[in-house]
């Protein structure tokens, strides 16, 4: 067995985050910068789920109806040690933040819109949707953009 091989079959798999809101470059959040610096972007792609408007902010929630996907943008962790935690004190789920957490962080099939599919970590929204408003477009840019645009 050569070098490359023995490398290339103990490399970890890489890591993947999928962002559909806050996160995501269109928005200009300063945490999308901490998470670009620390990730390299691969693409848009969809989730299975519903999105809502929370509180000038979205969340998802899971859902196996196939009508209801969240758009967003997948990035490739370079070190997901270290990035995790801060998004998760972001997201306001880490260990400092009482519980239940707002959101939950968890592993979901991510579907490219260049083709095949990859499981990455996503933030679901872990509270009542009750009362709130869901955005059907699936896609918070376009919801950020008319209601900031509304609201100036």
């Amino acid at each position: 067995m050569t070098a490359p091989q023995l490398l290339d079959r103990d490399m970890a798999a890489p890591e993947f985050i999928f962002v559909y809101g806050t996160l995501r470059k269109a928005i200009g959040h300063s945490m999308h910068h901490v998470l670009a610096e620390h990730s390299q972007y691969v693409g848009e792609g969809v989730i299975s789920g519903k999105l809502y408007e929370i509180s000038g902010y979205p969340g998802v929630v899971e859902s196996s109806h196939p009508v209801d996907i969240v758009t967003g943008e997948l990035y490739r962790l370079d070190k997901a040690e270290r990035l995790l935690p801060l998004l998760d004190a972001y997201e306001e789920c880490s260990p400092a933040f009482p519980v239940p957490h707002e959101y939950l962080r968890k592993r979901v099939k991510v579907h490219l819109d260049a083709g095949g599919s990859v499981t990455a970590w996503v933030y679901l929204y872990n509270r009542s949707i009750s009362g709130r408003t869901q955005i059907t477009s699936g896609d918070y840019t376009g919801f950020y953009r008319d209601n900031s645009v509304a609201s100036d």
